[in-house]
């Protein structure tokens, strides 16, 4: 308490509260719950927060997938010495037919509480999936916001455009961007609601008059409209989803079978793939995406490379030239069928650079660095020695 300290004491067991090792320790503690669960019900797990799903037409089929699922929890959390609250534990029915009845799950004989709507991750979610309950409220917390920069936009002591523009991007903006790649799919009248909080934000940030044009602001402030982002975001997500050959969506992004369906009916909301091929229809056919190639080396353990030195025993000080050249013919001599590569590389005060000689040809690279240092040249030999 204070300036008083406890005793010392040796910890036999565990780890100290708040350290670092502890969410790892848990994360790695927890992971094998997802081996437990059938493969016909979908699962994500982030940290300690657990969902699992299911859909098909029958609810009995539902019922009796999820609730072997949760038998399966239990049964491992029994097994590892986790406890799965059934108080915290929550139910949503995804589903607009109306006057249909939810399932009835147990967990530990306990009932599944079944709820409207539900935040998980910091999102959301209702039963219909209009996301009305989230962009109220998100609208709610950012109005609140909003009083910080009333706050520093004083005329006489507040602070400068700039300011209140990096505030508003920190504080309020970045509320808004999270979760609008789900989020997004809500109908446009509900998401012009958040459209107020931004023209106020910037009204407040450039000293504009309640009546000056949208536009106007936009263009004074550097900032896109929220519909803009919202579109830029998606996109890049969705070509980080591409991207990737093992993200689990990327089949379902490519996949345009529902799409004539989606076309059809005008007054179903799209899904995510779709409503991102329509921001440029004309150009997505065009677009090839090339994906990522992970390296399947640890990068934890060492990566032995096997190579041959000639003038391991030797060094360039002590040695005599003509020794080396000898060493060099004659280790040329045994691998001449081989396409030689010569490459160097060299730094001075303010650059480095590297070159690299083979069949005829001399390609160089050059640097540009206030302070360079040797490891680079190596670095952009090896570069380009792979490419």
């Amino acid at each position: 308490m204070g300036n008083t300290y406890s005793n010392i004491f040796c910890q036999e067991e565990g780890v100290p509260q708040g350290s670092v090792l502890s969410v790892t320790l848990f994360v790695l503690a927890i992971n094998p719950i997802l081996s437990v669960i059938p493969q016909t019900v979908q699962k994500n797990l982030y940290v300690d927060d657990l969902h699992i799903s299911c859909y098909a037409r029958n609810m009995q089929l539902i019922e009796r997938q999820l609730q072997t699922a949760i038998n399966n929890i239990v049964e491992w959390s029994n097994k590892s010495g986790f406890t799965i609250s059934a108080q915290k534990t929550i139910g949503i029915h995804f589903c607009k037919r109306p006057l249909h009845a939810d399932p009835e799950l147990l967990l530990s004989g306990v009932p599944i509480r079944f709820q409207d709507n539900y935040k998980f991750l910091g999102i959301v979610f209702d039963k219909r999936l209009t996301f009305l309950p989230h962009i109220a409220s998100l609208r709610k917390r950012c109005l609140r916001s909003l009083n910080i920069l009333r706050t520093l936009s004083n005329t006489s002591w507040g602070a400068d455009r700039s300011c209140l523009l990096r505030v508003y991007r920190s504080v309020i903006r970045s509320m808004i961007d999270y979760g609008s790649v789900v989020y997004g799919s809500a109908r446009p009248s509900y998401l012009k609601r958040l459209d107020y909080v931004h023209h106020q934000a910037l009204k407040l940030c450039l000293g504009a008059f309640r009546t000056s044009p949208i536009p106007s602001l936009y263009a004074e402030a550097f900032e896109p409209s929220l519909s803009s982002r919202r579109d830029k975001l998606s996109l890049s997500y969705y070509f980080r989803i591409l991207s990737n050959d093992n993200h689990p969506l990327r089949g379902t992004l490519l996949n345009g079978n529902n799409n004539r369906l989606f076309n059809v009916r005008s007054s179903c909301i799209p899904h995510f793939g779709l409503r991102m091929r329509n921001i440029f229809p004309d150009t997505f056919h065009d677009v090839k995406i090339h994906t990522n190639d992970f390296c399947g080396h640890p990068p934890w353990m060492e990566n032995s490379i096997s190579y041959i030195n000639p003038f391991g025993n030797f060094t360039k000080s002590d040695s005599n030239n003509s020794v080396l050249i000898s060493l060099f013919n004659q280790h040329r001599q045994f691998y001449q069928s081989y396409q030689p590569v010569f490459t160097d590389g060299s730094k001075s005060l303010n650059h480095a650079g590297c070159a690299f000689f083979t069949n005829g040809h001399i390609v160089s690279y050059k640097l540009l660095f206030n302070v360079c240092f040797l490891f680079r040249n190596y670095g952009c030999l090896f570069c380009t020695q792979v490419h």
